[in-house]
């Protein structure tokens, strides 16, 4: 991102300070989590990143100097520890090049996993009620 910009609001102002080639993959990772999250999904900026929520946060995503991040939470890196060999992870961090994105079926299967444990934790709160 570049620094000396004000802070964006909305995803399309974030998207539009980062800089080639991390804008274009970024768009990418947009466009594939989009297609596998429900309509009622909305996009905000939270900790000044892009951010997907449907029943609780969803999936982050962000452009860094020599990298692109996904924010998906350490319950998805955790089920998919297997098919997320080749990346640099950390507890709910996937770190990939600015110039590649992952591939969608993995991103989806990223999102699949976190709506469902989102969907679970809002199940068993209305259950305590």
């Amino acid at each position: 991102m570049k620094s000396n910009s004000s802070v964006p609001t909305t995803v399309d102002e974030y998207l539009a300070e980062v800089p080639e080639p991390a804008h274009s993959t970024l768009k990418k990772v947009r466009t594939m989590i989009r297609s596998a999250v429900p309509a009622e999904t909305t996009e905000v900026i939270n900790y000044r990143i892009p951010m997907f929520m449907f029943k609780g946060m969803v999936m982050g995503f962000a452009a860094f100097a020599n990298h692109c991040s996904l924010f998906p939470g350490p319950a998805p890196i955790e089920a998919m520890q297997e098919e997320l060999k080749g990346y640099v992870i950390s507890k709910g961090t996937i770190r990939f090049a600015i110039d590649k994105a992952p591939p969608a079926a993995l991103v989806k299967k990223l999102v699949k996993i976190r709506i469902a444990q989102n969907e679970l934790s809002q199940n068993e709160l209305r259950k305590k009620r």
